[in-house]
């Protein structure tokens, strides 16, 4: 039987003339960015679709934001599959993402000055050169502005140029969640593929190896990953996972990267195809989306100064199923924007 005072007390409390009331201040943001004090919640299918729900902010002047959410609609890098310069659209298509985090018990755009900013604009759609400088040109402005990026790409060769930009001054360290190290060497004469990235950061001086960690690695390509193990990367592969738990890979992560500051990128291909099919390079025996979140999560607090998704080929995602995984993973890493030390 309910006790007759406390219902009168709920009754009281979540009278219906107050719809979408609500006590505690981290939900009241949330609602507040849900609702903006209309009491109607804009339909998920309506509007213009922009990056994890956030404001769109075309022809930004670089000043007055926290995080610039950035689109970077490029594939030239590819090795395998081709596709995902259409992956900032679907990621951007995603309808219901946010705007509460429930693990973290924010709302990530309620504590952050935060906007789609548009894509990177590029001078050429067949230059992979030219495609690089471009970013990198784009992401110098958003970094000299005290703006952090979170990036939504594209192939994992964005990486690169994007850590030029915001490693410029000092090395930065990584949270590098993939199927594949991305560390080989040249392809049929070319440095600049979705293969290689974070092994030309390191040799550029932008990426510090020695806080560096690479989780859910796995499959045929393992010899082109000498680079990692030479240079004092971290490299945990899928079964590892499996065989120490995710509390372990979150607190050797944390080991690793430190204090200081950390860029994360999540390649869409850590995650197994059974979830993410709409991806280029899909490897069999990855992770779980959860398993992912989890990892993400347990990075709460640290100086995390940026971030990317990549890898979306939406040709190859029937369902949608990959875009919705790429637009919650950035939803994490926005939350952990969030939550890092201010400076």
């Amino acid at each position: 039987m309910i006790d007759p005072e406390k219902l009168a007390a709920w009754r009281e409390k979540f009278t219906n003339d107050r719809p979408h009331h609500t006590e505690g201040e981290e939900f009241r943001k949330a609602a507040g960015l849900a609702f903006k004090g209309t009491g109607l919640r804009k339909f998920p299918y309506s509007g213009i679709p922009t990056l994890i729900g956030a404001p769109y902010l075309p022809d930004w002047d670089f000043t007055g934001l926290d995080v610039a959410l950035v689109g970077v609609p490029m594939d030239l890098a590819v090795t395998n599959r081709a596709g995902c310069r259409l992956g900032p659209r679907a990621i951007r298509n995603v309808e219901r993402i946010g705007p509460f985090h429930h693990t973290h018990k924010i709302a990530p755009l309620a504590e952050l000055n935060a906007a789609d900013v548009g894509d990177v604009p590029f001078r050429s759609r067949f230059s992979l050169e030219q495609s690089h400088e471009d970013i990198e040109a784009y992401f110098s402005r958003v970094v000299a502005a005290g703006i952090k990026p979170l990036a939504a790409g594209g192939d994992h060769s964005i990486s690169y140029p994007i850590l030029k930009a915001i490693g410029r001054d000092r090395p930065v360290g990584l949270v590098h969640i993939d199927a594949h190290c991305d560390t080989s060497g040249v392809y049929e004469g070319s440095r600049f593929h979705h293969g290689g990235p974070f092994r030309q950061a390191v040799l550029d001086g932008v990426l510090d190896p020695a806080r560096t960690i690479q989780i859910g690695i796995r499959g045929g390509g393992e010899y082109l990953w000498e680079f990692s193990y030479e240079t004092g990367m971290t490299v945990i592969h899928a079964e590892e996972v499996d065989s120490i738990g995710i509390s372990a890979v979150v607190a050797r992560a944390r080991d690793v990267v430190g204090d200081g500051p950390v860029y994360v990128s999540f390649d869409v291909d850590a995650i197994d195809p059974a979830f993410t099919p709409g991806t280029g390079t899909p490897e069999v025996g990855g992770l779980t989306p959860r398993e992912g979140q989890r990892i993400l999560r347990g990075l709460a607090g640290l100086n995390v100064i940026g971030g990317d998704v990549v890898e979306v080929a939406p040709q190859y995602d029937a369902t949608t199923v990959t875009a919705q995984v790429g637009a919650q993973m950035m939803f994490e890493i926005l939350a952990l924007l969030a939550l890092a030390p201010k400076s």
